[in-house]
């Protein structure tokens, strides 16, 4: 598969295509199970968590909902205070109903805070998180994060919606990056 441009270097694949799916299909259980019976809401965090959004709710055996909620950051602030500007808000009425936050990625918990207080401002009945990948040893807060694929250092990875430069989301595997900018 030819996506990446001549700029990067991929080192080694970390998560390859089944191991992928294979653990999707085990959070989409358990999710199943946990919501069963409850209204639940999915919100996609634009643009890095699609190809996750996407697989996981075919694998959800519920009915649900599901929209999406972009975020841009704020030029020499974001990386220091979580503070971001919302570039797309979710369309659904989210008071009363439980809400998923699905995440490609969460490493700080600044910015995942941040959406949290949020959607918070609309009543839902509960907040959980799901993610990719979680960096725990980088976390500075608490936040829900009930289910998450794999956990990762500080390696720089791409593919499965994670880009370097809005390049390589589309990989069907996720890969460390050979060197970081």
């Amino acid at each position: 598969m030819d996506v990446l441009d001549n700029s990067i270097e991929i080192k080694r694949i970390v998560f390859d295509e089944e191991t992928i799916a294979s653990r999707v299909k085990e959070l989409g259980a358990r999710i199943t199970e946990d919501f069963k019976g409850k209204d639940l809401i999915v919100v996609g965090v634009v643009k890095g968590s699609l190809y996750f959004l996407t697989d996981l709710t075919r694998v959800i055996d519920l009915p649900i909902k599901i929209d999406t909620i972009g975020f841009g950051n704020i030029p020499d602030t974001t990386s220091n205070t979580g503070v971001v500007r919302i570039t797309k808000d979710i369309d659904i009425d989210i008071e009363g109903k439980h809400v998923l936050v699905v995440e490609d990625v969460i490493r700080t918990g600044l910015t995942t805070a941040y959406l949290i207080q949020n959607l918070e401002t609309k009543k839902p009945s509960s907040i959980t998180l799901a993610t990719m990948l979680l960096n725990p040893d980088r976390l500075l807060m608490t936040i829900p994060v009930k289910y998450y694929g794999f956990e990762i250092n500080d390696s720089w990875l791409l593919g499965y919606g994670l880009d370097r430069h809005e390049v390589g989301r589309n990989l069907p595997y996720i890969a460390e990056l050979l060197r970081k900018e």
